[in-house]
């Protein structure tokens, strides 16, 4: 019923909206919103989108970039694989505000000094977006999101130049993920684990308005620069418009993933020293352990060769993260079972020793938590082959 009473009100509405014109646009107000982080990965990160106001008509419409559905077929191997269609969506105020509001989210409002014509221009740009066959776009979380395509369209309706402040430090694409990330350290590693050195390149003020955060701090001090070299603001007031009591986040894993890989190689450390000196058989520890490095691989290795997003392509953990121990383990087991000696574990030595030794020299920012895992895997392999060594 909810959603029977939204689209009625939008139907009504849209009528009503495509004969908004310049002559009576002064009284529209049209302003940036800006959405505080949600506890969910997808949300982490804030949200922008959209207010549009026109008082004499009643009509209170955000317009939302950011619209998807988890029931679109094969959404997360889409996802995964970079091939994400995200729509422009238009709610009622009352019901975006409501949202944010629940889920503990606080909301900045910016209104946009535009003209009467720049306001008319913006909301046939929207209204344009909005048919059925431009509504949906290819997304790309760095590139092409809700924060960028707000942006975009923005300026696209004003006649002269946004310039935005040029203090901003040089920071990369993964320096801003972590700013977002501070307090979820599992959804921070995971992300480590599938960006490449090409999130660690230096990127310019405009590229870093990817965060909905950033953007709002640009807009705020930014100026539209006319033809005649005229300026003003580009944002008339800032007021945050949703304040809700932030909700408790809820309890997660209580072991930070840089705790469980120390504690992983110490465990492997004490069972190693047990195997040289007592002779135990660990085949069964060497299973589950290369079992995780090989299907953390599979991960790394499909995003590497088949996702379109473009900064996992260039992963160095592809040399210790790979599907090779996965598809090697029913043989490293049988070997190990039987006490022979395994040349793959001289290949695991040495790829990890050079991993380790130059890991800070690699152009990519690799995450602490890897290093103990690697070491946990030199371990192993090392004193595999010392102790089929000395069976010898």
């Amino acid at each position: 019923m909810k959603k029977l009473y939204i689209l009625l009100v939008l139907l009504l509405g849209m009528t009503q909206m495509t004969s908004v014109r310049a002559a009576e646009a002064d009284s529209v107000r049209i302003s940036l919103m800006t959405c505080s982080p949600g506890s969910e990965i997808y949300a982490l990160f804030g949200h922008t989108a959209i207010r549009v106001e026109v008082p004499s008509r009643k009509i209170d419409w955000v317009y939302n970039y950011g619209m998807f559905s988890f029931n679109t077929p094969n959404f997360i191997l889409r996802f995964v694989t970079g091939e994400t269609d995200y729509q422009l969506g238009i709610i009622p105020y009352p019901y975006f505000e409501a949202e944010y509001a629940g889920r503990g989210s606080y909301v900045v409002q910016q209104e946009l000094n535009l003209l009467p014509d720049e306001k008319a221009r913006l909301v046939e740009i929207l209204e344009t977006n909005y048919l059925p066959e431009n509504r949906t776009y290819r997304y790309n979380y760095f590139y092409d999101n809700c924060t960028t395509r707000a942006r975009d369209k923005i300026e696209e309706s004003i006649r002269g130049k946004v310039v935005y402040p040029v203090a901003r430090d040089a920071a990369t694409f993964r320096q801003i993920v972590h700013r977002f990330t501070d307090g979820h350290a599992w959804d921070e590693f995971g992300i480590d684990l599938c960006l490449g050195a090409e999130a660690d390149r230096a990127i310019d003020t405009r590229a870093q308005m990817f965060a909905p955060f950033v953007m709002m701090d640009e807009a705020e001090g930014a100026v539209i620069r006319s033809a005649d070299g005229s300026e003003r603001r580009l944002v008339k007031s800032t007021v945050r418009v949703v304040d809700p009591e932030p909700l408790q986040p809820e309890k997660g894993f209580p072991l930070s993933p840089i705790a469980c890989s120390l504690l992983v190689l110490a465990l492997t450390l004490v069972l190693s020293w047990m195997e040289w000196k007592k002779g135990a058989r660990l085949w069964l520890f060497d299973a589950v352990l290369f079992a995780f490095q090989g299907l953390a691989g599979c991960i790394v290795a499909f995003l590497f060769f088949f996702s379109l997003h473009p900064t996992v392509g260039s992963n160095w953990l592809l040399a210790i993260l790979n599907p090779i121990p996965l598809v090697y383990l029913p043989w490293m087991i049988y070997k190990s079972v039987k006490g022979r000696k395994d040349l793959y574990h001289v290949g695991n030595a040495v790829v990890l020793t050079l991993f380790i030794v130059f890991w800070w020299l690699i152009p990519q920012k690799i995450t602490l938590v890897i290093v103990p895992l690697a070491l946990s895997l030199l371990v192993r392999s090392v004193t595999r082959l010392l102790v089929t060594s000395k069976k010898a």
